[in-house]
Order: structure tokens, then C-alpha cells, then sequence
């Protein structure tokens, strides 16, 4: 295993947390082990790509608890905390002045892209590394662009919806 952009949905899936903007439905077993079993070998013998401002890690404070009793996605978040210096690469991702990040590709296919996500496409396009995702359905409705912009994505649940989430 390398260097991995990890989107906030694998480890929110790991813990095994409803999804509120997929009517809080579960991520479905062979979904949340696929999350637990990618995060645990990162830990292992990766690196997770982050940016040097500090968004990345914002969006996961937002979304993990490393102080609770932990779910295996707030261990994760807990471990980058604990061991950066090993688990961690920082990465300066340029803005222009409005805000937009210069690395998220000028294509007219990924205007609607979500703002949220724009950071990690930035992060994998400067750094050439795959985006690992789970449950968030954006990745897959936005895959032909961002493919044809050089964004490499690992859905480690599968491009299936139905397999995303408990019936």
C-alpha cells in the first residue's frame, strides 16, 4: 500500500454510521469491512495525504471523535493524530483568490461537483495518488470527468449503490 487522499465517507463507513443524506441508511457489512480492512493496512504501511492548511483534517475533525469509545474510522483518525509524522504526508495545495483550488481541473463536466470534495480531487491530482471512497455516490456520478482529468478513485465498496447499504 502507498500514499492515499482518503475521503471522510470511509472511515464516517468504517465506524458504521447511518448515512443522513442517503436516508440515514446503514453501509451494508460487506461494505463497512471493505472500509475497515483498507483503513487498517493504511495504517500499516501507507501514508494518507493531507493538505498543508489543514482542510482535510478539519473535515475529519467535523466527523470523527478520537476521544470516544471508538469506532475502527475514529481509531484511524485517532492513530493519524497520534502518529503524523509516520502515517501523514502534508501537501501545500495552491488557491487562487476566490478560493478554488488551482489542482481541481477547469472542466465544465465538474461544475456542479460538490465544494466539499474539491480538496481531496486537488490533493490526488497534485500528488498522482488514488482517492479511496465508500458510500458517497458524487465519486461515481462524477467518475467519467474526473477519470478524464487524471483523478485516480478506489471505490472500495464497489460502483454498485445496492451493495452500499443494508436493505
Amino acid at each position: 500500500m502507498k500514499r492515499h487522499v482518503v475521503d471522510t465517507n470511509v472511515p464516517i463507513v468504517a465506524n458504521g454510521y447511518p448515512d443522513p443524506s442517503r436516508g440515514a441508511r446503514e453501509p451494508s457489512v460487506q461494505c463497512r469491512m471493505a472500509a475497515i480492512d483498507f483503513l487498517e493496512a493504511l495504517l500499516q504501511k501507507g501514508r494518507v495525504l493531507m493538505d498543508t492548511a489543514g482542510e482535510v483534517q478539519a473535515e475529519y475533525r467535523r466527523h470523527l471523535d478520537p476521544k470516544r469509545q471508538p469506532g475502527v474510522g475514529d481509531r484511524f483518525y485517532y492513530e493519524l493524530l497520534q502518529r503524523g509524522a509516520t502515517r501523514i504526508e502534508r501537501v501545500d495545495l495552491p488557491k487562487a483568490a476566490g478560493g478554488s483550488f488551482h489542482d481541481f481541473p477547469d472542466d465544465p463536466d465538474l461544475a456542479k461537483f460538490g465544494p466539499a470534495d474539491q480538496k481531496f480531487v486537488a490533493l490526488a491530482r497534485r500528488t498522482g495518488a488514488k482517492i479511496a471512497v465508500a458510500t458517497d455516490s458524487d465519486w461515481l456520478d462524477f467518475k467519467t470527468p474526473l477519470t478524464k482529468n487524471k483523478v485516480r478513485l478506489q471505490f472500495l465498496c464497489g460502483a454498485d449503490r445496492a451493495a452500499w447499504f443494508t436493505p
